[in-house]
């Protein structure tokens, strides 16, 4: 049996967070992200382009993994977090949505990379395909 398929680009965005919202995230409150005021400007991208997210019967998909990412700037390095030479842990989430393979989202990419604060954002694009009812 063969299902029907959607090609998609994935966009998996690697969002900082303060370390109150992941522990309250990681407590059972979802909520939290919506009161981050990094991960809110993120959402509010996702969820105000037509294209990402879009999942014909739903809009402003996107699925959210929480962690901690870590780094360590170089002496040329201006970070938002830590300090040159020295490992850093960064509380994160990591925000992905998906938009059609064929939408033009590169209006909503320059919003993402506007919205994220660090000197060299992580915003992973990826072709994937996925399977429909």
């Amino acid at each position: 049996m063969t299902h029907n398929r959607r090609r998609v680009t994935v966009v998996r965005i690697h969002c900082p967070v303060s370390p109150e919202t992941l522990e309250a995230m990681l407590a059972g409150d979802a909520t939290a992200l919506e009161r981050d005021r990094t991960a809110a400007a993120i959402l509010a991208v996702i969820r105000s382009d037509k294209a990402l997210g879009d999942f014909g019967l739903y809009h402003g998909v996107v699925e959210i993994g929480i962690g901690w990412e870590s780094f360590t700037p170089s002496p040329d390095a201006a970070p938002a977090l830590g300090s040159a030479g020295a490992a850093t842990l960064s509380s994160t989430v990591i925000l992905t949505t998906y938009a059609a393979a064929e939408a033009d989202i590169e209006g909503a990419l320059a919003a993402l990379m506007a919205a994220h604060p660090w000197e060299v954002p992580v915003i992973e694009l990826a072709q994937a395909e996925l399977l429909l009812r």
